[in-house]
């Protein structure tokens, strides 16, 4: 009876003790200052393609919470995490020397990258985790920075340097940009021109 009763308590231990598969955010540690999101659902996705604005949606070709920033003029691109993160520094050193200057960052970096071996025969599933990436259209805000009076001269030579670091073409922006549709800059004072604010009233025509 002593024996039975130490085997089961043996079997319970080593059910509680076993070590069970770890899930995707649990293998790849996150540490406080990488970009990389905390937990995802998948490990692997697909490549995808970068989004093109054919809608009239503007969202995100504004700046929200600086003064200042730099937004894309040219064509779309991907980003990696570590030309985010390399960026973020450039402009945190720049303007170190300002108290309560801020760096603000739009975008993220939540689409898992996989690559493959060079000269690796087709098949045997997907590549593995690479880096960490986003898919950044036409006329989207990247950075921001405000939180302190910064003047223009400086902020302009410093997302200079940052832009410089981007695989994209960049414009400087201000708080009366315009917003962007695609390659398309939207001044309200030209559209309300264009546009007629009241619908003419249709004129009857009289019975045939």
């Amino acid at each position: 009876m002593l024996s039975i009763f130490n085997s089961l308590s043996t079997l319970r231990v080593n059910q509680i003790f076993q070590p069970r598969s770890l899930g995707f955010s649990q293998i790849f540690a996150r540490h406080r200052s990488q970009l990389a999101p905390r937990k995802v659902k998948w490990v692997k996705r697909q490549k995808g393609t970068i989004p093109i604005p054919t809608g009239g949606s503007t969202k995100g070709t504004t700046l929200a919470f600086g003064e200042w920033g730099i937004r894309i003029k040219g064509n779309g691109a991907r980003f990696s995490a570590k030309q985010l993160s390399t960026v973020e520094e450039l402009i945190k050193r720049k303007l170190k020397p300002i108290k309560g200057a801020k760096v603000f960052l739009r975008i993220f970096p939540d689409v898992p990258v996989c690559i493959k071996g060079n000269e690796t025969r087709m098949g045997k599933g997907k590549g593995t985790f690479e880096f960490w990436a986003t898919r950044v259209p036409t006329g989207r805000v990247v950075f921001e920075i405000g939180g302190a009076p910064i003047r223009e001269e400086l902020a302009r030579e410093t997302l200079r340097q940052a832009s410089n670091k981007l695989p994209v073409l960049t414009e400087f922006i201000s708080r009366e940009s315009p917003p962007r549709l695609g390659n398309l800059e939207l001044y309200p004072e030209i559209l309300s021109q264009q546009l007629p604010l009241s619908v003419p009233a249709s004129t009857s025509t009289p019975p045939v």
